[in-house]
């Protein structure tokens, strides 16, 4: 049974594949053929949403904390994981930056966030220790991924959106709005955090204004 008939991504598969390939090349030092197929990666659009929808998203959350936790995913390009784990120490509200330390592929980067936002964070952050997790839960400790999803969720469905779009499309939203803005792909993949260039202008095909300028045939 091959890792896709077991419910593996492409992606993953293809991590497998590397992995024995490399093994093969550079530990047992075989020279002869590997027969391995690479699984096909799939091209999906990432599912994004427009600045209004975002607004509609945030005014639909009522808790106060919750709203500043989606706000801040949305305007520094974070994935659930990344806002959860986030500490107050990792915040810098002079450089309007977060510091993301250990995310995918334990690597650490640095993001925006607006000064609109500095106010919130403020009020959120008083008198509480720089190493507490910045949305820490009712019981203490971290939010969990599941209540960070659950909150946006319910948002969306008070909003009224559609969409099939998850936590994660906060993140392709701040790419999409970035590039829309004019924003150089090379920051964008900065800021994402994406080790290969190609993985960040998956979001141009979403942005090209020559496709949207363009009208249907039918009269």
């Amino acid at each position: 049974m091959s890792k896709i008939d077991e419910g593996k991504s492409s992606q993953t598969t293809n991590q497998h594949l590397q992995a024995i390939n490399f093994f093969c090349w550079n530990v047992l030092k075989y020279r002869g053929k590997i027969d391995i197929h690479f699984a096909k990666t799939p091209s999906k659009l990432p599912i994004v949403l427009s600045r209004d929808e975002i607004q509609k998203i945030l005014s639909a959350i009522f808790n106060e904390k919750h709203k500043l936790m989606v706000a801040l995913a949305y305007s520094g390009g974070l994935r659930v994981s990344e806002i959860i784990n986030l500490k107050i120490k990792d915040i810098n509200l002079e450089e309007l930056i977060i510091h993301i330390k250990g995310a995918k592929g334990n690597k650490d980067r640095i993001t925006v966030f607006p000064e609109k936002l500095v106010m919130n964070v403020e009020k959120l952050i008083a008198n509480k220790n720089s190493n507490d997790y910045f949305f820490a839960s009712e019981r203490g400790g971290r939010l969990t991924e599941r209540t960070a999803q659950k909150v946006f969720e319910n948002a969306m469905k008070k909003a009224g959106i559609k969409k099939e779009a998850t936590f994660h499309s906060l993140r392709h939203s701040f790419a999409t709005h970035l590039l829309e803005n004019g924003t150089d792909v090379r920051y964008v993949q900065e800021l994402l955090g994406h080790a290969n260039i190609r993985t960040t202008q998956i979001y141009t095909k979403v942005t090209n204004p020559m496709l949207r300028k363009i009208k249907s045939p039918l009269e």
